[in-house]
């Protein structure tokens, strides 16, 4: 995967395992050549099913994902894309982790 950034295959796997992820996929500059020094990093999230996650363990996942990154990470679901771009996002969205 082409990304402007490395990211740890192993903390994301670990994290993704111990999060209930099913499919973690990067989106937006992260992707392109706009993408700076100042980027954050757009993440997409698909949890396995039954797994259950509000607002504040979201919250608490972008703070993690933002220390293996290291820098800031935005976490977003498909279903909380703004229905005007969302199919754009998934088909352009880069897979980083995938459960076997």
């Amino acid at each position: 995967m082409n990304t402007n950034i490395h990211i740890s295959k192993k903390g994301l796997a670990d994290f993704c395992r111990r999060s209930r992820i099913r499919r973690l996929s990067l989106f937006g500059s992260v992707l392109r050549d706009d993408f700076t020094a100042n980027s954050d990093v757009d993440m997409l999230v698909e949890f396995e099913p039954g797994a259950r996650v509000g607002l504040i363990t979201l919250a608490g996942m972008e703070i993690e994902l933002s220390r293996i990154v290291g820098r800031k990470v935005e976490l977003h679901t498909a279903r909380g894309l703004h229905p005007h771009f969302r199919d754009e996002v998934l088909s352009l969205a880069k897979i980083a982790y995938e459960q076997a």
